[in-house]
């Protein structure tokens, strides 16, 4: 991820102008000019793109303690952009813009907590950052800090703990949040059994186009548990997750056997619109 430093969008010339501006005071050692000449470079912004130049001017930046610059730096060791791909580097500066409250910086350093990348892997470490990220609002942090109580990693296990944080990033629009919302109050962990609320979260979810989320829902109009019995439903929830890529084909062949060559072919229309009318998840 680069930022953007928050300036108008210009035409070709105007951003030549604007580089030009950036460049004279970066040159003097302002850091937001750094930054935000690292970003030009990055993008091709009123000079030709260039990741060196942009690891270069971030670097200086950084040096001066600007978080942004600092976090930006730790993406580009991470991804090897501009500078050989370096996990210990990438955790240092990351690390740096973290302690200044960067969230992003702190959300990363929970993942890499977790995934044991440039440091020892340490469940603890990742749930302090996970929560230092989710405390500030962020929707990722908040469903990893639910999964991390769900499992017991890294603290002891708690349902309502998992669901209090699933629910904020659920609340967000996290589709997989969303998803384990739904299955804390289908299964009554956390929370009181609920098929209702499970099938409103899980809706939500399929919605976005997750296929775990869109089988679920088709299984509750097949059982009726949360919704009125509706084989029609069903199939076509069935048909959206498998398109999807979810293994449908022993849900489809049941109800098929429940339903009339009518009802599938509705639901085999409905399918079609629904995805028609969902371009930017199919």
């Amino acid at each position: 991820m680069v930022l953007l430093f928050p300036v108008l969008s210009f035409g070709s010339e105007e951003d030549k102008r604007l580089f030009e501006g950036q460049q004279v005071l970066a040159e003097q050692g302002n850091a937001f000019a750094q930054y935000n000449l690292g970003v030009m470079y990055s993008n091709g912004r009123g000079v030709p793109k260039d990741d060196k130049e942009a690891v270069k001017w971030w670097r200086l930046a950084a040096d001066q303690g600007y978080a942004s610059a600092q976090y930006n730096l730790g993406n580009t060791y991470s991804n090897g952009r501009g500078i050989p791909k370096d996990d210990k580097e990438a955790v240092k500066w990351w690390r740096l813009a973290a302690e200044q409250g960067y969230v992003d910086a702190q959300y990363n350093l929970g993942n890499i907590y977790l995934n044991g990348r440039g440091v020892p892997a340490d469940d603890k470490e990742a749930v302090k950052w996970y929560r230092l990220a989710a405390d500030r609002g962020k929707a990722k942090a908040q469903f990893n800090l639910g999964v991390m109580y769900d499992n017991g990693r890294g603290v002891p296990k708690d349902d309502k703990e998992a669901v209090k944080w699933y629910r904020k990033a659920a609340e967000q629009g996290h589709a997989k949040a969303q998803f384990n919302l739904g299955v804390m109050y289908s299964n009554g962990r956390g929370v009181p059994k609920d098929d209702k609320e499970a099938v409103k979260w899980y809706r939500k979810a399929a919605e976005q186009g997750h296929a775990k989320a869109q089988n679920k829902l088709a299984l509750k109009y097949a059982t009726g548990e949360g919704v009125p019995t509706d084989n029609v439903l069903a199939y076509m929830w069935a048909n959206i997750a498998g398109a999807n890529g979810y293994d449908v084909e022993k849900l489809r062949e049941l109800l098929t056997g429940l339903m009339s060559q009518d009802d599938i072919a509705k639901a085999q229309e409905l399918t079609r619109q629904y995805i028609k009318d969902h371009p930017d998840v199919y």
